[in-house]
């Protein structure tokens, strides 16, 4: 009897440890996942920004989030909040894309003929079944009284089991005789390029052609549908295909358009592994080469900025030049704060043959 009790003391004893050491690993990992600076105006949680300086002198910039996000700046260093673009969830944008509900991706702006033009994505994680639409504002300035976005519904739609590339993060990039020119697009077959109509900068007038891919020849939908699910952290999620290219953004420097796009992936805190790179071209519609003479559409593409001792990733970036200086921005995936998505905001310049040199932080 003896024997069995301190037997079974001995069992409980060892239990209770286990159970000790599991509530300490409980709560470090609690603590690791509360070490996070707050959220920030001096340093703002952001995904996809994009920016524009508006006719008040202060900086906008919208990015992903319920209804596009926007926040406001005198500096580029603190930031207010303003309200969202689309007050009300578009339904044209959930009629057209199963299980879109307001979260909207990745928007792009820009001023022309005397309106802004706020393109925005719609879509669900990891499918194709995706939409780009347009909304117009006279200002940017909500104090205004012009102030107020227009919704002008869908310019373009990709849908599933039909068409080979995704309908996502829009860019407007227009050419010297004032004929517009959206880049849109990831995974799948690549980055596409079309024409839109010049009367209303939202107007198909041309189908979809390829200008970037990471594997150097057209996926076809028969080997989209065939892709396998996996897992990421507990959640399901479609791998499309080897083809990890998106976040396409276009800027005019001198002689060259510069087609900058991301590689690899992004929102997945710690494992996000994006990289900026970038090349270049004479014509919007390209083709467009890296540093090295690698056509964009074979897997081309100048490093510019990626995973190194501060960050994850930095990708889905724009590219401005406000008064006489050329800005990248972006968000980072911050080491520091567990993979937290950041603004990144960096000063380039360009060297004699007009390759991008990048500088540190200002």
């Amino acid at each position: 009897m003896k024997k069995t009790f301190l037997l079974l003391c001995f069992i409980l004893s060892i239990a209770s440890l286990e159970s000790l050491a599991q509530n300490e690993q409980n709560q470090d990992n609690k603590a690791k996942r509360r070490w996070r600076r707050p959220a920030s105006v001096l340093h703002p949680d952001v995904h996809d920004p994009v920016m524009a300086k508006g006719e008040d002198g202060r900086y906008y910039m919208f990015a992903t989030g319920m209804g596009v996000g926007v926040m406001s700046s005198a500096d580029m260093k603190e930031w207010k909040f303003e309200p969202s673009v689309l007050k009300e969830i578009p339904q044209w944008a959930m009629d057209t894309v199963r299980g879109y509900r307001g979260h909207t991706w990745a928007p792009d702006i820009s001023y022309h003929k005397g309106l802004w033009h706020l393109y925005y994505s719609c879509s669900t994680f990891g499918k194709n079944g995706s939409a780009i639409g347009l909304a117009v504002n006279k200002t940017l300035d909500p104090q205004s009284p012009d102030f107020g976005w227009e919704d002008k519904g869908m310019v373009i739609a990709s849908h599933r089991h039909k068409d080979n590339w995704n309908a996502i993060d829009p860019n407007l990039i227009v050419d010297k005789r004032g004929n517009p020119y959206m880049t849109f697009g990831s995974f799948w077959d690549g980055i596409q390029l079309i024409k839109l109509s010049k009367k209303d900068f939202r107007t198909p007038v041309s189908r979809p052609v390829t200008i970037s891919r990471r594997i150097g020849r057209k996926i076809s939908v028969d080997e989209i549908d065939k892709v396998e699910f996996y897992t990421i952290e507990g959640k399901d999620t479609i791998e499309a295909g080897a083809n990890a290219v998106e976040a396409p953004f276009i800027f005019k420097h001198g002689k060259y358009y510069y087609l900058f796009v991301s590689f690899d992936y992004c929102c997945r805190g710690e494992r996000s592994t994006y990289k900026t790179v970038y090349g270049r071209s004479k014509k919007i519609t390209g083709p467009y080469y890296d540093q090295k003479g690698q056509p964009m559409t074979k897997g081309g593409g100048t490093y510019l900025y990626g995973p190194n001792e501060e960050f994850f990733g930095v990708g889905h970036c724009s590219v401005y030049d406000f008064d006489g200086q050329v800005y990248f921005i972006s968000h980072a995936y911050e080491k520091d704060e567990n993979g937290r998505a950041k603004l990144f905001i960096r000063p380039l310049t360009f060297d004699e043959e007009g390759w991008i040199v990048t500088k540190g932080k200002e």
